[in-house]
Order: structure tokens, then C-alpha cells, then sequence
């Protein structure tokens, strides 16, 4: 594996060359959302005193405006979405980490296809941690754990979704054991962790590409099969291969040291993010294959304006609906709208 295979995919001007121009295919507009008409007592509202007026404020407003209050309510709610993202920004966002996901698990299977410890397990921890790394593997190391680092800092300044506290907490963890693993040499056992993550990432990201493209039988189709990799990844091999020999087998082979607790306690709190994950996953999927109904997209984080919920309330009674926060909960996880639960 050289360097040279995975950095000049990600660079700013490759993915202006890549996904924008899939987006423009796709007729994906990039096009803002209903802005909000200036109004400065309105406005000094939303800035200074809430973005989400109560019956009371939204009748107080209503008299000193003469407005009717639908229309207020219609006021903070375009407000709230103008300066959200549009589906054309989200979907260059998601190809851009679709590129990374799918260079790095590919060069990640590459390096490990012919690395003992890939079949054998044990081979992680014999001669450690006088254990030589190469330069192939240096450079993985580096692009996951910068990746890594980027994705915890951008989450301050993008849109906070439902699940930031844990989403905040997969990434310090995942920034804490790359940089601890690359350390104490413990890359070998890194680099299957590594791996292993990677791989169902590629499926969220496309399902979310599906998505923005309203491509909704591909969208449903590859969620079904993120479900069944993450299924075997993240709860199957993750406990049974790798937390098995982080916990027995270094054990075993090399006795306990001082960062053993730390390393482990880490590796299982990713564990218990993943059934946490999985468990909004399966509830979502099942609720919707039960009722057979489509909703909304979840993790769009844009509101639907008056007009469109009139428009849609006769066209599509019964079928759009309102949902609940599961689907924010899903580790940036699916947009889907056939996934969502309704209340």
C-alpha cells in the first residue's frame, strides 16, 4: 500500500471534480430553503430571546404584529431552516466521506490481506512491542487518526444533531485509541479495528447519497444491507475476534501492563455504542416494515413550512407523518425516510 493511493482521493479539488458534479447528474439543486421575510421584532426574538416561541409569546406577537399566528409560527420556522444546509451541500458532505471510507477500508484490506495477525489473532501481541512498522502502515494510521481528529472538531460548527453527545464520544474514544495504539505499537490490532469500522460507514454513506438523490428503493435496499454488515462487524466480529484478543489473548501472551485497563476500557465503550446504535436500528426497521409506511427524513434537520403540510395532509393522509428522535440517534446514521419511526 503506498500514500500515494489514498491522499490525492481526498484533496478539496478532487471532490469539487467528483461530487459536485454527481450532484448536478442527479439534479440535486443547491438551491437555499424559504428564507424568512425581514422583520426586526421578529428577528430580535430569534436572536435574543428564543428561536421556539410558546403559546403565549406567538399571541403576544400576534397582537403587536397583527399577524395571524400561523403565519408567525410559518416565521420561525423558515428563520430556523435558512441557514441550514441543503441537500446539495449534504450530499457533497456524505460522497466526500464516501471517498475517504471506501480509499481507506480498501487500502486498510489491502495491507491486512497479507499480514499474519489478520487470519491469527494471536499474532498480534507476539514479540510486542518490539513489533516493526512500516511505512504503509504509518501512513493508514496517520489518514485515519486526521480523518478522525476533523470529524470531532466539524461537529462544533455543524448542525448539532440528537445524537451529538454520543457521536461526540465515538470520536474523542476513537481519537484517544489511535493516537494511544500508534504510542504503546499496539497497530496491529489497530489496524483490524480500524477496518472493521470502516466497512459499514461505506453503506451509511451511500444510503444517504441514495437518499438526497430520492432514490428510495436503493436507499431502503442499502439500508437493509448496513444492517445486516453492521450486524456482523461492529456485534460479531468486533467482540468475538478483536475484543477477544485485546482482553484474553494479550492477557495470555503478555500479561497485563499498565495501559491494558485503559486501551480495553475504551474498546468497550465503542462496544456498548454499538448495540446502542444497533438497537435504534433494528427498532426503526421493524417499526416501519410493520406498518408499511413512509416517513419524513429524520436527519435532515429541516422543518416542513405550513404550505407543504396542507399540500401533503390531503395528497398523502396516513402516510407522511410525524416521527420521533430514533432515527437522530443512529451515529449520524440514516436519512432515510422509509426508516423512521412514527409516534
Amino acid at each position: 500500500m503506498q500514500p500515494g493511493c489514498i491522499f490525492p482521493v481526498l484533496g478539496s479539488p478532487e471532490i469539487r471534480f467528483i461530487a459536485k458534479p454527481c450532484a448536478v447528474y442527479l439534479d440535486i439543486q443547491n438551491s437555499g430553503l424559504c428564507r424568512a421575510q425581514p422583520n426586526a421584532i421578529l428577528e430580535k426574538v430569534f436572536t435574543s430571546i428564543t428561536k421556539c416561541p410558546d403559546a403565549r409569546r406567538l399571541e403576544g406577537l400576534s397582537k403587536q404584529l397583527d399577524w395571524d399566528i400561523r403565519k408567525i409560527q410559518r416565521w420561525f420556522r423558515h428563520r430556523r431552516n435558512q441557514d441550514k444546509p441543503s441537500s446539495h451541500v449534504k450530499f457533497c458532505e456524505s460522497m466526500w466521506r464516501l471517498l475517504f471510507y471506501l480509499s481507506a477500508f480498501t487500502c486498510g484490506l489491502r495491507f491486512l490481506w497479507s499480514s499474519p495477525w489478520l487470519w491469527d489473532t494471536r499474532q498480534c501481541w507476539y514479540n510486542y512491542p518490539f513489533q516493526p512498522i512500516t511505512s504503509s502502515l504509518r501512513y493508514y494510521y496517520l489518514m485515519e487518526l486526521s480523518f478522525y481528529w476533523s470529524l470531532m472538531f466539524s461537529q462544533f460548527i455543524d448542525i448539532q444533531r440528537k445524537d451529538f453527545v454520543i457521536m461526540f464520544i465515538h470520536h474523542l474514544a476513537a481519537v484517544v485509541l489511535i493516537s494511544f495504539s500508534y504510542i504503546n505499537n499496539m497497530v496491529r490490532v489497530g489496524t483490524l479495528v480500524l477496518c472493521v469500522h470502516d466497512v459499514s460507514d461505506i453503506f451509511l454513506e451511500v444510503a444517504k447519497l441514495a437518499n438526497y438523490a430520492k432514490y428510495q428503493r436503493f436507499c431502503d435496499a442499502t439500508f437493509v444491507l448496513l444492517c445486516v454488515v453492521f450486524l456482523v462487524t461492529r456485534l460479531g466480529i468486533y467482540p468475538i475476534r478483536i475484543l477477544n484478543t485485546t482482553l484474553f489473548e494479550s492477557w495470555e501472551i503478555i500479561g497485563p501492563f499498565p495501559s491494558w485497563w485503559l486501551f480495553n476500557g475504551l474498546l468497550l465503550t465503542i462496544q456498548v455504542l454499538h448495540v446502542i446504535w444497533f438497537y435504534y436500528i433494528i427498532r426503526i426497521a421493524y417499526k416501519a416494515l410493520a406498518r408499511g409506511k413512509v416517513c419524513k427524513d429524520e436527519r435532515s434537520d429541516v422543518e416542513s413550512s405550513s404550505e407543504e403540510e396542507d399540500v401533503t395532509s390531503e395528497s398523502r393522509k396516513g402516510i407522511l407523518s410525524p416521527s420521533n428522535n430514533d432515527a437522530n440517534r443512529i451515529n449520524g446514521h440514516i436519512t432515510s425516510g422509509k426508516w423512521a419511526e412514527e409516534e
